[in-house]
C-alpha cells in the first residue's frame, strides 16, 4: 500500500517527506490497515518517519473491535541490527510492536513510560517468515515501506497484491518505490480495481498471477 508520484517516486530528489496522498488516499490506507492482521515496515522507514500509520476513522476502529481484534494492527518491524532509537513516537503508539530479524541481537530499550517489543521473531527466508506469522494468526499483511523491503519481497514472489495511489505530481530523482538495481521475476499483474480518490488521485489494485512453481 503506497502513495507514489506519476513517475513512481516516493520522495523528492533530495529525499525527505514528499507529503504524497490526500484525504482519499488516507481513507484507502486506513481501510487496508483495518483489513490487515498486521502492518510490515522496514527499520529505515521507521527511523525516517518516527512512527507507523494508525487507523483514525471511528467506523473502521469500531468494526475491528466488533470482530474481536485489536483496534490497531500490530506493527512488524524488519531490522537486522535492531537499532531503533528509543525516543521515537513509535514506542508510545497504541499497538503491539513485533521485531522481525534474521539475526538474534538483544532488542533496544524503549522509554520507561512506553511499552516495548511484544514479540521477537527470527526467520531464515521470506516463505518461512510468512509461515511463522501465519502460525501466529497474522496472515493478511500490509506493506508500508520502504523500497528495499518492497523490492526484496517482490523478488521473492511474496507479494500477492499491489495497491498504489497515483498522485498528480512529477518528482524526478532516484527515490523510486522500487530499488533501481533490484532484479524482479517477470510477474504478470491483473487489474482488480481502479477508483478515483478525489483531488486527481487514482487508486490502482493489482493481484499477482501465480508463476510456474508457485
Amino acid at each position: 500500500m503506497l502513495a507514489v508520484s506519476l513517475d513512481g517516486r516516493l520522495a523528492p530528489p533530495a529525499g525527505g517527506a514528499a507529503q504524497l496522498g490526500g484525504r482519499g488516499d488516507r481513507r484507502a490506507l486506513e481501510e487496508a490497515l483495518a483489513w490487515a492482521d498486521a502492518a510490515l515496515l522496514g527499520a529505515e522507514t521507521l527511523r525516517r518517519h518516527g512512527s507507523t500509520c494508525l487507523i483514525h476513522a471511528p467506523d473502521l476502529l469500531a468494526e475491528r473491535v466488533r470482530q474481536g481484534r485489536h483496534a490497531q494492527p500490530p506493527a512488524l518491524v524488519l531490522s537486522r541490527s535492531g537499532q531503533i532509537p528509543g525516543d521515537l513516537p513509535f514506542w508510545c503508539q497504541p499497538l503491539q510492536r513485533w521485531w522481525l530479524t534474521p539475526a538474534a541481537p538483544m532488542p533496544p530499550t524503549p522509554p520507561a513510560a512506553c511499552s516495548g517489543w511484544h514479540r521477537q521473531l527470527g526467520f531464515s527466508s521470506w516463505p518461512q517468515l510468512r509461515q511463522a506469522l501465519a502460525a501466529e494468526g497474522l496472515q493478511r499483511l500490509v506493506l508500508l515501506g520502504g523500497a528495499q523491503l518492497a523490492g526484496q519481497l517482490l523478488a521473492a514472489a511474496q507479494v500477492d497484491e499491489l495497491q498504489l495511489s497515483l498522485c498528480p505530481l512529477l518528482l524526478g530523482g532516484p527515490h523510486s518505490w522500487l530499488p533501481a538495481s533490484q532484479s524482479l521475476p517477470p510477474g504478470q499483474w491483473q487489474l482488480l480495481e481502479q477508483r478515483s480518490l478525489g483531488d486527481d488521485e487514482l487508486l490502482l489494485r493489482y493481484c499477482r498471477r501465480p508463476l510456474p512453481g508457485d
